[in-house]
């Protein structure tokens, strides 16, 4: 178990990450999905709230950082028209379930279903990104998800006691991270289209 000040480090690595992401996306050579990563603001900062009232300690810190590195990478989007992804149908289908998700959240009294709606809205507002790392990983980057995951388990370490309302937030994030991450970096989605088309040719 970490020093609960490592979360300070958590922080920073959020913000590293965070910085070369909006960096890149002014510059038009990454396009965030907005449903992505306007859900992922505003659950960021809900569950950073939560975490507070639930006293999880230091650890909402980085749960607040969740939130807040989306919100600045939306507001990125709109300074670069070419900055950003398309929405579809499939996006715009995911972020309604994912709203559903957090107002059943808001009224679900027991607070361990109410945590398990909460995160499955969360990861249901990452599918349209997953779904982009697939099809074109180009427009993506992968240096945000990969400190992502590795702010995610620093944090999970930092706690003091491994509660669900600690660890089940981040621990899920962090799963999500490592697969996008991999996903951007190995070009998955493409290589699996190209050996499909090698065999069926």
């Amino acid at each position: 178990m970490l020093d609960p000040r490592f979360v300070y480090l958590a922080a920073g690595l959020a913000a590293i990450g965070g910085y070369g992401y909006v960096a890149s996306t002014l510059r038009g050579s990454t396009r965030p999905n907005r449903v992505t990563w306007s859900l992922w603001g505003l659950e960021g900062v809900l569950a950073a709230v939560n975490e507070v009232q639930q006293h999880v300690g230091l650890a909402a810190i980085m749960t607040l950082m969740l939130g807040l590195v989306p919100i600045v990478v939306v507001a990125a989007s709109f300074r670069n028209p070419h900055g950003v992804w398309s929405i579809g149908l499939f996006d715009v289908v995911c972020g309604v379930v994912s709203l559903l998700g957090l107002v059943a959240w808001l009224f679900v009294n027991q607070a361990t279903l109410a945590l398990v709606t909460f995160v499955a809205a969360d990861q249901i507002a990452a599918l349209p990104t997953l779904r982009k790392s697939w099809v074109a990983p180009e427009t993506e980057s992968p240096r945000v998800f990969s400190l992502g995951a590795l702010n995610c388990l620093i944090t999970v370490l930092t706690l003091r006691a491994f509660t669900s309302a600690g660890v089940l937030f981040p621990g899920c994030v962090m799963v999500m991270d490592t697969i996008l991450a991999l996903m951007i970096v190995t070009r998955a989605g493409p290589r699996w289209r190209q050996a499909r088309d090698a065999s069926v040719a």
